[in-house]
């Protein structure tokens, strides 16, 4: 099973963004989606979905939020969801 988790986008340089996720910034390639949309703007202050350091999709904040909230409720009854969330450090 693959899991995305939601993060907003922070900073760009390149193709490679600071992609903050549940308070913690991640080395985030954004190959995937683009680091500027269809009109040219930047996609800086974004949300996607992350999975393995490559930003697969773009989410909308709302979506985003819902999601990061099931997954913090998944941590309460599963700690090994910690490592999406909050990095491998917990």
């Amino acid at each position: 099973m693959c899991i995305g988790v939601p993060g907003q986008i922070h900073s760009i340089d390149g193709n490679q963004a600071k992609v903050e996720v549940c308070g913690v910034l991640r080395d985030v390639d954004l190959s995937l989606v683009g680091c500027v949309d269809e009109t040219g703007a930047s996609r800086l202050g974004q949300w996607v979905l992350v999975h393995v350091g490559f930003a697969m999709s773009l989410i909308d904040e709302d979506e985003a939020r819902d999601t990061l909230a099931a997954l913090q409720n998944m941590f309460e009854v599963e700690p090994d969801v910690g490592a999406l969330l909050y990095g491998e450090e917990r």
